[in-house]
This record gives C-alpha cells, sequence and structure tokens, in this order.
C-alpha cells in the first residue's frame, strides 16, 4: 500500500506540473479523499482532477464525479490517467 500511495503522490505531482506549465495555479487535496485531487484555476477556467495511476476510476467513484454538481460556469471535471512509463496523461473529461 505504501508504494501505491508513493506512486498516486508522483502523479499528482506530474499533473500539477503539467498543469502549471499551461497557466493554473493549482491546489492539491492530499488525504482529503474528497472526489478531486487537484482543484487547478486560470483566469479562463477552473479544472477538477482526479488523478489514477493505471487503471480508471471504479464505477461508483465516476458516478460521484458526474453527480458532483454546483460547479462555476467554465469549470470541468477530469480523470488522468498516469500509466507506467507514459509519458502524457490520458485525460477524460466527465459531463
Amino acid at each position: 500500500m505504501k508504494n501505491a500511495k508513493r506512486k498516486g503522490s508522483r502523479n499528482e505531482y506530474k499533473a500539477i506540473r503539467i498543469l502549471e506549465a499551461a497557466g493554473y495555479h493549482c491546489t492539491r487535496a492530499a488525504g482529503s479523499l474528497g472526489i478531486f485531487d487537484i482543484i487547478a484555476i486560470s483566469r479562463q477556467d477552473i479544472r477538477l482532477v482526479q488523478i489514477k495511476s493505471n487503471r480508471n476510476a471504479p464505477p461508483a467513484e465516476r458516478e460521484a464525479i458526474q453527480k458532483f454538481s454546483g460547479m462555476p460556469q467554465g469549470a470541468s471535471k477530469e480523470i488522468w490517467i498516469f500509466e507506467d512509463y507514459g509519458r502524457q496523461p490520458i485525460i477524460t473529461e466527465i459531463p
């Protein structure tokens, strides 16, 4: 379990670096056990991101992300999947 947590944290920081390079200001919700791992804000939009390593979110988690409401205009809910040895994440926007 310890290595899985380490991998998850490493991928969260990797996502933050990608988002910051694109002009976002990021907050990592470490240890909160909430729906989203990263909140990224720019002048144009807000991205709520769930990070996964080598797998997609389970159905119950995807459903919770879909049901999350009350978002401001221009905000998106996303799942980023980092595969081992992959350079870029697979990004899925959730309606």
